[in-house]
């Protein structure tokens, strides 16, 4: 049976609330702050989330109130749109393959440039501003994402890598000293072989392998819509076996095809739940995991 909610982004505009309606909201988190403490949630970001500098302050505020009620947060992200820009400054034109970056010589320096060298690093400085110790990681540092090279249809992409293993124990290290690792997704292959990957999959390898009790996909979306003209027709909830039936009938199609298929790849390789939220949607991450309805599509076995 789909769950549907009539919950809207415009609906969610935090205002100022009496003070029993704000122990009511803490008394409906108080049961998941208790389940969910002590497990690991890994959070992929993309879309509003890493863009609007409001929108990621917000999602980063959630997630230091996770980390702060003992939840493990793992942080994975990408940066395409800041990658696009530095090529475009450089005369560098992008190129993609069904959705996969065509990454030569020039594209794999900026891409490492910009994702470990800016966009992880400023996540990390500002979990510090809001009071929890972060640390910027490259999926090269301690050998943390090792990749061999891929192909996209057998299509040579360049110099793009697929996760094979994941250094968990320095993972566990940096989270068992109340640390958030924030990782970017460059990886490395046996020979030293620098590899850009794509950050979805990145997310599922390092979920799958710290074996997460949720993984997160921030995006631009407000989830699985019954009818995407109609926001209000968001499912809530979906099993493996309703995926396949909504994507034969054609309720998820389009750019919602991979997106689910992520979720789903998830599922398969052992993580309990995953999340679809809506980065433009204020505190979306904390009303996903800590109310009864949430606010996202939520995937499951």
């Amino acid at each position: 049976m789909l769950m549907m909610t009539n919950h809207t982004a415009d609906s969610l505009d935090i205002h100022p609330l009496p003070a029993n309606e704000k122990a009511s909201i803490l008394i409906e988190a108080l049961p998941y702050i208790q389940r969910f403490s002590g497990s690991t949630v890994v959070i992929k970001l993309g879309g509003a989330s890493l863009i609007h500098p409001e929108k990621k302050l917000k999602m980063l505020q959630d997630v230091a109130l996770l980390h702060m009620v003992g939840i493990r947060c793992v942080i994975v992200h990408g940066g395409g749109p800041a990658i696009n820009q530095h090529l475009h400054d450089l005369g560098h034109d992008s190129h993609f393959e069904n959705g996969v970056r065509v990454t030569d010589d020039i594209t794999m320096q900026v891409a490492e440039m910009v994702l470990s060298g800016q966009v992880g690093k400023d996540l990390a400085a500002q979990l510090g501003q809001l009071g929890v110790q972060a640390l910027s990681l490259s999926g090269k540092d301690g050998q943390l994402l090792q990749c061999k090279r891929t192909s996209v249809n057998g299509v040579d992409v360049g110099l793009v890598g697929e996760v094979e293993k994941v250094n968990i124990e320095l993972l566990n290290t940096l989270l068992n000293n109340n640390l958030i690792p924030v990782i970017s997704t460059i990886g490395v292959g046996v020979d030293g072989t620098t590899y850009n990957v794509n950050a979805d999959f990145a997310a599922i390898a390092v979920a799958a392998a710290l074996k997460a009790k949720k993984l997160v996909f921030m995006t631009d979306v407000a989830g699985v819509l019954a009818n995407v003209n109609d926001p209000a027709s968001r499912i809530g909830q979906l099993s493996l076996g309703q995926v396949a039936g909504l994507i034969a009938e054609g309720v998820i199609s389009g750019g919602m095809i991979p997106k689910v298929s992520c979720c789903v790849e998830a599922v398969l390789q052992g993580v309990e739940k995953v999340h679809i939220l809506d980065g433009r949607v204020d505190h979306s991450l904390l009303v996903e995991i800590f109310t009864d309805e949430g606010i996202g599509t939520l995937v499951s076995a």
